[in-house]
């Protein structure tokens, strides 16, 4: 009888434990994404003031640009909005670097771009200077 209430004391203790890291694994993910959400994520960027625009060779895409005020202890930086112009104008966010006041695109092929000398394969790459 004793080796019967062991064996289910240390089930019990097991689903326990398990419950336990369960529970734990989720709080440190949740932490995990509202850390990136609050500073890495693309989609939370200021708009900022209208640069200048330039469409792809094929007309698939166009990127638009922003200049985007940080206030008066940032610098001023340059948001790159991609607008997929077959898709009803969705648009994604693919640049954004700090300390830029103007933007120079340049279109290599249909789905490679230049902007201020960092090239991006649309629309699978972008650039963030915070996750460098």
């Amino acid at each position: 009888m004793t080796t019967e209430w062991a064996k289910n004391k240390k089930k019990t203790g097991n689903k326990i434990l398990k419950i336990f890291l369960f529970i734990g694994l989720l709080f440190i993910g949740m932490i995990g994404y509202g850390v990136y959400w609050a500073f890495f994520d693309m989609n939370r960027l200021p708009t900022g003031d209208y640069l200048t625009e330039e469409t792809s060779p094929d007309g698939t895409y166009t990127l638009k640009t922003y200049l985007a005020n940080g206030g008066a202890t940032t610098s001023y930086s340059v948001r790159g909005e991609l607008v997929f112009n077959n898709r009803n104008g969705k648009t994604k966010n693919i640049y954004w670097n700090d300390r830029e006041e103007t933007a120079n695109i340049k279109w290599i092929d249909d789905d490679t771009v230049v902007i201020n000398g960092h090239r991006l394969n649309v629309p699978k790459e972008k650039f963030d200077f915070r996750n460098l």
